[in-house]
């Protein structure tokens, strides 16, 4: 379990583990413990939700569902040469909520990619009580050449 931290050292570190899990060079151990110390950063009852996703916004309740939700990420970001969260937390009037504006920058199966990015995120006793993830879904299947995947699945979804 890690350590109590500020909202923003958490959601920094939330997004440094996604990073790591589109890293090529991961071996099976190094994910599943990508993926523990990840669900790790949120409480044990939370409500995470990423409202702009392409199939629809499932909320994610509790720890075993995120870790679920991560290793489904880490299938799909495979092919990363470089890849990190490059932006600023902004700090609210309420000290437990943080909102994240960054983008995912680096190199994706040789090409350059950012893609943009912004968490709104409750964090109490150095851990994630709730968060509004709001990310560019298409530019990421773009910039890891799943743009065919997306449609498919999109399409798979119409009467």
């Amino acid at each position: 379990m890690p350590q109590p931290s500020t909202p923003a050292e958490v959601v920094r570190a939330v997004a440094a583990g996604v990073s790591r899990l589109a890293a090529s060079a991961l071996s099976e151990q190094d994910e599943r413990a990508e993926l523990d110390h990840l669900a790790g950063w949120y409480a044990e009852r939370t409500d995470v939700r990423h409202l702009f996703a392409p199939l629809g916004d499932t909320p994610l309740r509790t720890r075993a569902e995120l870790r679920r939700h991560f290793a489904g990420a880490a299938a799909l970001l495979r092919g990363a040469e470089r890849f990190a969260p490059v932006g600023q937390v902004h700090e609210t009037a309420d000290p437990e909520v943080v909102v994240f504006e960054f983008s995912y920058v680096g190199s994706v199966l040789g090409r350059a990619v950012s893609v943009p990015c912004i968490f709104v995120t409750r964090v109490r006793d150095g851990l994630i009580v709730e968060s509004r993830d709001y990310a560019d879904h298409v530019g990421m299947a773009r910039a890891f050449g799943r743009l065919d995947q997306l449609a498919a699945a999109l399409s798979a979804g119409l009467p």
